[in-house]
């Protein structure tokens, strides 16, 4: 009886671990990378993410606080316990600004001098200075930015993107990350996962210093007819091993991954030839210079790639060169150094080549900084994590040319007028590239899962034109 019993629970544990499993992802498992149709006119082709990572300071680069300044050296007004992520002993008092800010452009937005190249693009951008969001955390705010959760597991912006818009190029990745030779940036590659949707969907990392793929050439020559062949077999033999497996989306996902690595073989290795750029082009992006080349390459292959219908490219930094708890002055001089002459020429490169208003650029971080100084050691000199007010700049694809959008308070601390959430700004994002974030789901145990989650954003619509 016992033993009848057990054999009763087994097949109904094996019952329900099925019924588990075909709800987690549908059995149709074969992901579809071709082209698929948007929800309504998409005013973007391409996305260009340049993820700023650590959280920029947005009152010494973007949003001036006059009243920051007044009433530098004096305690912050209200409970310490507001300001920030540390212990309310290393809150020290209200900093002004390390930087001069003056008005750029014709529509006379203001940029501190510590970006003297992104000052004159500024009649290109679109400046929200009213984001906020969730938590203080590095780790979980990367999540949530990227992700629109603050806990990893679920599926990246890029990786939503490419699920919801499919591929218009089959020699490349839909979505590309050329991250920083110095080092990943924190989280990893859990920044540009997939998540439960099928893996096609992950960012595919590019390297900008050796090979960048690894394994992408032959080892050795051979006829072309001969490879054809031998493609063609391989292919007849993963069709006949998938369909006795169609439920396993890991198994898709390495069959298409091989696909796309013998059309890459002639790809990517021309798209990532700078060779023929002109030396203008490579100059004015600073490729050459020490400090600038790095970021400089990849800005260019950004353009190169969107150019050739890659859907969404991302760009990050080593680990956090923008969380300038300490000496900011300095060290957030030195990330700004590092990618602002870059990313000016991109914004000019795609505006000179039509490709900006079909490119939706994208610059910002996880979270901004507070208005007050932090002690680190014995010297009170660095900001910490602010989430509760921020500037994120967009470029491109359809958004208003010129505009500053939201404020913060007088002390650049929090968002105030038209505040822009995390779930707010992906909807936004979403919209531009025609996908309407409420439409843009995947089943899961028996939750229709989204970007945006279970909220109701607002889509942004007063920034585009």
């Amino acid at each position: 009886m016992a033993s009848t019993a057990g054999s009763l629970c087994s097949v109904a544990l094996h019952a329900l671990m099925d019924q588990e499993r075909l709800r987690a992802e549908p059995v149709s498992a074969k992901a579809d990378l071709a082209a698929k149709p948007v929800h309504h006119r998409a005013r973007a082709q391409s996305v260009i993410h340049l993820f700023m990572n650590g959280g920029p300071s947005q009152m010494d680069l973007f949003d001036p606080k006059p009243e920051l300044d007044r009433h530098a050296g004096k305690s912050f007004p209200g409970n310490a316990e507001q300001v920030g992520n540390v212990a309310t002993a290393n809150v020290g008092t209200l900093m002004p600004s390390q930087f001069s800010f003056s008005q750029h452009g014709k529509s006379g937005i203001w940029v501190s001098e510590a970006l003297p190249h992104t000052a004159s693009v500024v009649d290109d951008l679109c400046f929200l200075h009213s984001m906020w969001t969730d938590h203080p955390n590095h780790d979980n705010a990367l999540y949530k930015i990227h992700s629109g959760r603050l806990f990893m597991g679920h599926p990246s912006l890029g990786s939503w993107v490419i699920y919801g818009l499919g591929s218009e190029c089959q020699d490349l990745p839909a979505y590309v990350v050329l991250d920083d030779p110095l080092g990943l940036p924190k989280n990893g590659v859990r920044n540009w996962t997939a998540g439960y949707l099928p893996p096609v969907y992950q960012g595919t990392r590019f390297r900008t210093v050796g090979s960048p793929v690894l394994n992408l050439a032959p080892e050795y020559e051979e006829p072309a007819r001969i490879s054809q062949l031998a493609n063609d077999w391989r292919r007849r033999l993963d069709q006949r091993h998938f369909a006795e497996r169609s439920d396993t989306p890991e198994l898709d996902a390495r069959i298409q991954a091989y696909e796309l690595a013998a059309r890459m073989q002639l790809g990517a290795s021309a798209v990532l030839d700078i060779s023929g750029e002109t030396q203008a082009t490579l100059d004015a992006y600073g490729i050459g210079d020490p400090i600038t080349d790095s970021y400089a390459r990849r800005c260019l292959l950004a353009r190169r790639m969107v150019e050739r219908g890659v859907r969404f490219v991302q760009l990050f930094m080593d680990d956090q060169p923008w969380d300038n708890h300490s000496d900011l002055k300095t060290t957030l001089l030195a990330a700004c150094r590092r990618t602002d002459q870059p990313v000016a020429a991109l914004i000019r490169d795609l505006k000179q080549r039509g490709l900006l208003d079909s490119t939706l650029v994208v610059w910002g971080g996880e979270f901004g900084r507070t208005p007050t100084s932090q002690k680190v050691g014995d010297a009170f000199s660095g900001r910490d994590h602010n989430m509760q007010g921020f500037t994120t700049w967009l470029a491109g694809g359809g958004v208003r040319p010129g505009m500053a959008y939201g404020q913060t308070d007088e002390l650049g601390h929090q968002a105030v007028e038209n505040p822009v959430s995390v779930p707010d700004f992906h909807a936004t994002l979403l919209h531009a590239v025609g996908l309407d974030h409420q439409q843009l789901f995947h089943e899961r145990n028996g939750l229709r899962e989204k970007l945006t989650g279970l909220k109701e954003p607002r889509v942004v619509t007063e920034i585009f034109s």
